[in-house]
């Protein structure tokens, strides 16, 4: 199918988007916001509002914005001094969207983020929520990491880029847009890609390695968001914010930036909180029979086809499934700890209580907490 068919079809269907506005996006070369980009950025999401799409925005640049006040000259690598020049922007790039989007008559509320939000269920459940709940009140969420509160690597993201991808995917909305400052994924020649069917090796293979002092991710990131949405079975484009109109001419169809086409298995939202947002917390390694019954059959997984556990970790956690070569195959939700699964593996069902005491389940992870890592297929 060509591009600008495709494009066609899905811009058509779009109801529900989120943007990513990126950090050298927002501000100048000197780090202060560009007011001329924000006000463009707000009146297209207000369009799109108007025209009944819910538009959810993930935004950068209170990093930026805070050392531009400070005179900080490139991001900081100190935790406390980037949380506090992260803590010195945010008002600044808060006052600067309420501003812009009071002129369309529309409120903003801002939604901080740690990771632990994200693998936490019900945490989890509740960001949705309270979105909903921001765009029935005729406000335009507004999300962004909370770099003052993130502690260490397992709070925080590594961009927002992630955080964009997990939004979508905990919306399930038909597309997300990463907005920067280049034009999309360019090839080898450098020339613009205009659709990639798939995130692979070789689409890997083109982002470039380099990043702005303002900002925290660069294509790399862009390219991760991108596979993580797309393999859920939605669209995502990068493209370039400073285009005059650009996500607007997107919305119509427009052959604006790198368009990501989405995988044709759509997961459902618990299926894209398993694989997606929740990190796995171990491996359970299991026998070429188990292998194929998980990842070909669709089968569980039985207690008897475990042959080694990796990691520490308790009933209902996450984990990987991989096959005897060590490939990861899926992710799922264990019925039993490690230190259980160790007692058990190899053992069949019927054997499983006399092992533990009880049988509170036959499945070590059961199918419908199982899910196919796409690819590996």
């Amino acid at each position: 199918m060509p591009s600008t068919t495709l494009r066609k079809q899905i811009m058509a269907g779009v109801r529900s988007i989120v943007v990513k506005a990126g950090t050298n996006l927002l501000t100048c070369e000197n780090g202060k916001l560009d007011q001329t980009v924000i006000a463009s950025l707000t009146d297209q999401i207000a369009t799109l509002i108007e025209r009944g799409v819910k538009v959810t925005l993930v935004s950068s640049g209170a990093v930026g914005a805070g050392m531009g006040k400070t005179g900080v000259a490139r991001r900081p690598r100190s935790m406390p001094v980037l949380q506090a020049v992260a803590a010195i922007g945010q008002p600044s790039l808060m006052s600067m969207y309420e501003r812009e989007f009071a002129r369309h008559e529309l409120l903003v509320g801002q939604v901080l983020v740690t990771r632990k939000d994200f693998e936490q269920r019900n945490r989890y459940v509740n960001i949705s929520n309270t979105i909903s709940a921001l765009q029935r009140l005729k406000a335009v969420p507004i999300i962004n990491e909370n770099d003052t509160v993130a502690i260490d690597e397992l709070d925080r993201f590594a961009d927002n880029d992630t955080i964009a991808a997990m939004v979508t995917n905990l919306l399930r909305a038909d597309l997300l847009v990463l907005l920067t400052v280049v034009d999309g994924l360019l090839d080898s020649g450098g020339q613009l890609v205009d659709l990639v069917p798939a995130v692979n090796t070789e689409v890997k293979s083109l982002a470039r390695a380099e990043r702005s002092p303002l900002g925290s991710g660069g294509m790399f990131s862009k390219l991760g968001a991108a596979r993580m949405v797309s393999e859920a079975g939605e669209c995502v484009v990068i493209a370039n914010g400073r285009e005059p109109g650009a996500l607007l001419r997107l919305l119509n169809g427009e052959r604006v930036g790198t368009i990501f086409a989405p995988a044709a298995r759509k997961l459902s939202a618990r299926q894209r909180w398993i694989v997606g947002a929740a990190r796995p917390t171990g491996v359970i390694v299991v026998d070429a029979g188990a292998a194929n019954a998980v990842h070909t059959q669709g089968k569980s997984l039985l207690a008897r086809g475990v042959t080694r556990i990796e990691g520490k970790f308790d009933r209902g956690s996450i984990v990987q499934i991989a096959g005897p070569d060590g490939r990861v195959l899926a992710h799922g939700i264990s019925n039993y700890s490690s230190t259980e699964l160790a007692m058990i593996k190899g053992l069949k069902s019927c054997e499983i209580a006399a092992a533990l005491g009880s049988k509170p389940f036959d499945e070590a992870v059961h199918r419908d907490n199982l899910v196919i890592i796409a690819g590996q297929r």
